[in-house]
C-alpha cells in the first residue's frame, strides 16, 4: 500500500497535476479533498469530466464517474469487488476504494485518455426492437453502423501511418533515385529518338504504338471495372441474403403472433406484476421497516453495561417461557375447533411460500433471458459487422462441413499444383535469365558489327518494324474475332429473352391472380392493424402507469435499502464497542494479575504514574535551577569581567613592548652617527 501511495504521489506532483504533495499531506486528504482529485485525473483522461463536485449532487458524481469508470474497462480488487460495496465507498470518498483507482488511472493515462476518445464515437447506442419496426428509425440507424465502421476504418488507417511514419533522410534518398532514374531514362528517350529519325514513316509507327499503349491501359482499366463490379455483386448478393434471412425470421415470428397470444402475454405480465407491487415488495418493505424501526430503537438507546444485558436476558427467557405457557393453554382449549383451519393455514402458508418461490424463480428466469437476449444480439451485431451468414443448425452445419472438407481436399491439390508451378517457374526463370544473358551478348556482337561496317542501328529498326507489323496483324485478328463473338452474344441473348417471354407467360397471369389476393388481403391487415394499434395504445397506457408506480416503489426500497446499510453500519459500531467495553471489564474485574495488566485502565494508570513520577523529577530538577541561578550568573559577570581586565593588561603590554623597540632602534642610530 505504502508503494502505491508513494507511485500516485509521484505522479501527481508531475505534469499535468502538479500537486505538491508528500506522503502525509496526501493521506491527511478528506473525502471531498480525495473525490476532486479523483475528479481532476479523470477530468484530464476525458475533458468533458472536468467539473467541480461541489456544484452536483453525490448520486451525480458516482453516476458519472462509474460510468467513465466502466468505459475504460476498471475492475475493482477482490476486497472490494460487489458493486454496492464500490459504489458506496466512492459516494463517501472512501481511501481504499479510491486510491486503487488513482493508482490504475495513472499507470495508464495515455492508453485510457485514447479509449475515452474512442468511445465518444464507438459506444453503439442500443435501440429497441420496436423502434427498429420503423422505416426511418432503421434506415438512420443503419447510418449510423456505417459511420461508426467507417470511422473504425479511418483511426485504424491513421494509427498505421503515424506508426509507419518514413524518416526524411530515406525520403530524400528516394527522391534522389528517382531523379538519377529520371535523368537516365530522358537520356535513353533522346537515343532511341536519334535511332528513330533515321528510319522512314516512324512519325506513323510512333502513333500506332501510342494507340496501342492507350488501348492496353483502357483494357486495364476495363478490367479493374468489371472486377470491382463483381465485388460490389457479391456484396449486393450477401446483403440480399442477410435481408432474406431476417425476412424469414420476422415471418416466424409474425406467424405466432396472434392478438389472443399477444393478450394472454399481456395479462399474465400484469398478474405478475401486480402480485409483486401489490403482495411481495409492501411485504419485504414492511419488514425492512420493521427491522430498521427496531434497530433505531437500539441505537437511541444509551449504553448498557454487562448487569443490565443480563438482567435484559433474564426478561427475555420470562417472557418466552410465559407465551409457551401461553399457547399450551390456547391448543389445550382450543385444539378441535381449531385444527381444521391450523391445517388450512399451513397449507395457505405453504402455498404463499411456494407463490413467492415461483415469483422469485420468474424474475431470476426473466433477467436471465433478457441478458441472454442482449448476449444474442451482439452476437448477431458482432457477425453482421465481419460480413459472416447466420448460424448454422441442424443439417445445415453438416452440409457446410461437408463442403469445407471437399473444399479442403481441393485446397491441397491446387496447392500442390502451385508448388509445382512454382518450381517450374523458377526453372523458367532461370533459363530466361541465360537466354537474356546470350541475347545481350549477341546484340553486342551484332552493334560492334555494324559499327564496323557503318550500318549502326540497322538491326533495331528491323526488330522494331517487324515487332509493330506483328503487334497490328494480332490487333486486326482480336478485333474481327471480338466482332464475331459480339454477334454470336447477341444472336444467344435474343433467343434466351424468346424462351424466358415464352416461359414467363403463365407464371405472369399467375401472378395477376395473386396481386388481387394480396391487394384484398393487405386491406384485412390494415383493418386488423388498426384493431391491434387500438387494444395496444390502451394496454400501452397501463403499463406505463403500472411502470411508473413500480419505479416509485423500487426508488422507496433503495432509499430504504440505505437506510439499512447505514444503521447496519452504525450498529456494527456499537457491537464493536460493546466487545470492547465487554472485554475491558472482563479484564479488569479477573483475578488474575496478568490479565489484569492487559486493561486499557491499567495501562493508562500505570502511564498516568509514569508521568507523574518525571513530572516530580523535572521539578525537583526545575528547582534546583532556580536555586543556583542567581548564583552562577554572578559567577559568570564576574568571569566577564576578568576576561575584558585581563584583554585590557595583554593591550597595556603589548603597547609598551612596541614603545622599548622603537627606542632601542633609534638610540643605535644615534650611536651611528657618533662613529662616523
Amino acid at each position: 500500500m505504502s508503494d502505491q501511495i508513494q507511485f500516485i504521489v509521484e505522479k501527481l506532483n508531475q505534469e499535468p497535476f502538479r500537486k505538491n504533495y508528500n506522503l502525509i499531506t496526501f493521506d491527511s486528504l478528506e473525502s471531498t479533498q480525495l473525490l476532486q482529485l479523483l475528479n481532476d485525473v479523470l477530468g484530464e483522461i476525458d475533458p468533458k469530466h472536468a467539473v467541480d463536485i461541489r456544484e452536483e449532487l453525490p448520486e451525480q458524481t458516482a453516476k458519472r464517474m462509474l460510468s467513465l469508470l466502466g468505459i475504460l474497462k476498471y475492475k475493482p480488487p477482490g476486497s472490494i469487488s460487489d458493486l454496492s460495496t464500490f459504489r458506496q465507498g466512492l459516494v463517501t470518498g472512501s481511501k481504499p476504494v479510491i486510491h486503487p483507482v488513482l493508482h490504475w488511472l495513472l499507470q495508464r493515462t495515455n492508453e485510457l485518455k485514447k479509449r475515452a476518445y474512442l468511445a465518444r464515437f464507438l459506444v453503439k447506442l442500443e435501440v429497441p426492437a420496436e423502434f427498429l419496426q420503423d422505416d426511418t428509425v432503421a434506415d438512420i440507424n443503419k447510418q449510423y453502423e456505417e459511420l461508426m465502421e467507417a470511422f473504425k476504418n479511418l483511426h485504424k488507417e491513421c494509427e498505421q501511418l503515424k506508426t509507419s511514419g518514413l524518416s526524411t533522410a530515406e525520403i530524400r534518398r528516394d527522391i534522389s533515385a528517382m531523379e538519377e532514374e529520371k535523368d537516365q531514362l530522358v537520356k535513353r528517350v533522346e537515343r532511341l529518338k536519334k535511332r528513330v529519325e533515321t528510319v522512314q514513316n516512324h512519325q506513323r509507327m510512333l502513333e500506332i504504338a501510342r494507340q496501342l499503349r492507350l488501348e492496353k491501359e483502357r483494357e486495364e482499366s476495363l478490367a479493374q471495372q468489371k472486377q470491382e463490379q463483381k465485388n460490389q455483386l457479391f456484396h449486393a448478393e450477401q446483403r440480399l441474403q442477410r435481408a432474406q434471412l431476417q425476412l424469414k425470421e420476422m415471418h416466424h415470428a409474425v406467424v405466432d403472433s396472434k392478438p389472443e397470444s399477444l393478450m394472454k402475454k399481456l395479462e399474465e405480465e400484469i398478474n405478475f406484476n401486480s402480485y409483486m407491487v401489490t403482495e411481495k415488495l409492501p411485504r419485504e418493505l414492511e419488514s425492512k421497516k420493521n427491522s430498521a424501526y427496531f434497530l433505531q430503537k437500539v441505537v437511541a438507546e444509551p449504553a448498557m453495561s454487562q448487569s443490565d444485558l443480563n438482567v435484559l436476558e433474564i426478561k427475555i427467557n420470562e417472557i418466552n417461557a410465559q407465551i409457551n405457557q401461553l399457547i399450551e393453554k390456547r391448543m389445550m382449549k382450543y385444539e378441535p375447533i381449531d385444527s381444521k383451519f391450523s391445517m388450512y393455514r399451513q397449507q395457505a402458508s405453504i402455498i404463499s411460500r411456494k407463490k413467492e418461490a415461483k415469483a422469485e424463480e420468474l424474475q431470476a428466469a426473466k433477467e436471465e433471458m433478457s441478458s441472454t437476449e442482449r448476449q444474442m444480439l451482439q452476437k448477431t451485431s458482432q457477425a453482421h459487422e465481419l460480413e459472416g451468414s447466420e448460424v448454422l443448425k441442424g443439417d445445415e452445419f453438416k452440409h457446410y462441413v461437408n463442403k469445407l472438407r471437399s473444399k479442403n481436399t481441393f485446397y491441397k491439390k491446387k496447392r500442390l499444383e502451385i508448388a509445382e508451378i512454382t518450381a517450374e517457374y523458377g526453372i523458367l526463370q532461370r533459363t530466361e535469365e541465360l537466354l537474356k544473358q546470350r541475347h545481350e551478348a549477341i546484340q553486342q556482337q551484332l552493334q560492334a558489327i555494324e559499327d564496323k561496317k557503318g550500318i549502326s542501328g540497322y538491326s533495331y529498326t528491323q526488330e522494331e518494324l517487324e515487332r509493330v507489323s506483328a503487334v497490328k496483324s494480332e490487333m486486326d485478328e482480336m478485333k474481327g474475332r471480338t466482332l464475331d463473338n459480339m454477334s454470336e452474344m447477341v444472336k444467344k441473348l435474343n433467343t434466351m429473352v424468346a424462351e424466358k417471354k415464352a416461359s414467363l407467360a403463365p407464371v405472369i397471369k399467375e401472378l395477376r391472380q395473386l396481386r388481387q389476393k394480396c391487394q384484398e388481403l393487405t386491406q384485412e391487415c390494415d383493418e386488423k392493424k388498426i384493431q391491434y394499434d387500438s387494444c395496444a395504445a390502451g394496454l400501452e397506457s397501463n403499463r406505463s402507469t403500472l411502470e411508473q408506480e413500480v419505479k416509485g416503489l423500487l426508488e422507496e426500497c433503495v432509499q430504504e435499502e440505505n437506510n439499512y446499510r447505514y444503521i447496519n453500519c452504525m450498529k456494527r459500531n456499537l457491537e464493536i464497542q460493546l466487545q470492547r467495553a465487554k472485554e475491558e471489564m472482563k479484564a479488569y474485574v479477573s483475578a488474575d494479575p496478568q490479565e489484569r495488566r492487559k486493561a486499557i485502565r491499567e495501562q493508562y494508570t500505570r502511564m498516568i504514574l509514569e508521568q507523574e513520577n518525571l513530572g516530580k523529577k523535572l521539578r525537583e530538577k526545575q528547582k534546583v535551577v532556580r536555586e543556583s541561578h542567581g548564583p552562577n550568573m554572578k559567577q559568570i559577570k564576574m568571569w566577564q569581567d576578568f576576561e575584558q581586565l585581563m584583554e585590557c593588561k595583554r593591550e597595556c603590554f603589548l603597547k609598551q613592548q612596541n614603545h622599548t623597540a622603537i627606542g632601542q632602534v633609534i638610540q643605535e642610530g644615534g650611536k651611528d652617527r657618533l662613529v662616523l
